[in-house]
């Protein structure tokens, strides 16, 4: 009887394993192509939604190059992961004080589409298995696509076109390196940070991606983004 029920619980655990496999690879294939309509941080936001999907074409390269700055200045050369950077966030984390990631600008695509926001291991360990699979089918420019599609931009704002609207009411085609280090100072958190007229470190480490940005086209760490 007991043995019944254990190969009754391995056929239904395989089964749901098989059925979770095959249902986020169709996803991940489709979104390669396809916009991604809503994510679940948009569906949990209890804020009416502003949002406007745009090509990369019609993304200014500034504010590219302000998140690679920003957020994951090895974007072109990781595979998803940067394991210098997962380590030392380990170190730190573990003296204690404010908590800081490792995630890259991939990692944090695949949990803004596929997942939701928070911690907990087995978020972790999904967000591991879509960043893999996203490098694999989509490539770094769809990847920072997407990221700047879905990435919330401001208060139930989402998308780079949306915020540019919202704090410079012009298209996110034609941002200056100024608004585009602004935006992204304010990415990791948009529902405090300001773009408008952000004052003490908020502003100097505005100011700081603002000067990185010329960095990184110099020596082309976003041609991955434009080959």
């Amino acid at each position: 009887m007991a043995s019944n029920i254990i190969r009754r619980v391995a056929r239904l655990l395989a089964q749901a394993i098989l059925w979770f496999v095959g249902l986020s690879l169709i996803l991940v294939i489709a979104f390669k192509w396809i916009p991604v309509p809503v994510t679940a941080t948009m569906v949990m936001d209890e804020n009416s939604i502003t949002k406007d999907w745009e090509n990369l074409a019609n993304i200014d390269p500034n504010l590219v190059a302000a998140v690679i700055a920003s957020e994951d200045s090895k974007f072109c050369d990781h595979w998803g992961f940067d394991t210098e950077a997962i380590e030392q966030a380990a170190r730190d984390n573990a003296k204690g004080g404010r908590i800081r990631g490792g995630s890259t600008i991939s990692q944090q695509t695949a949990k803004n589409v596929f997942l939701w926001q928070g911690g907990g291991y087995l978020r972790k360990a999904l967000e591991a298995w879509f960043t893999f699979w996203i490098e694999k089918v989509w490539g770094k420019e769809r990847i920072i696509e997407v990221y700047l599609n879905v990435a919330e931009t401001g208060i139930g704002t989402y998308g780079a076109e949306a915020g540019a609207q919202r704090y410079f009411g012009h298209s996110a085609a034609r941002l200056s390196p100024d608004e585009a280090s602004r935006m992204a100072a304010a990415l990791p958190q948009p529902k405090k940070r300001a773009v408008i007229n952000p004052s003490g470190w908020l502003a100097r480490h505005g100011n700081s991606i603002e000067r990185r940005i010329a960095i990184v086209q110099r020596d082309g760490l976003d041609s991955c983004v434009y080959d």
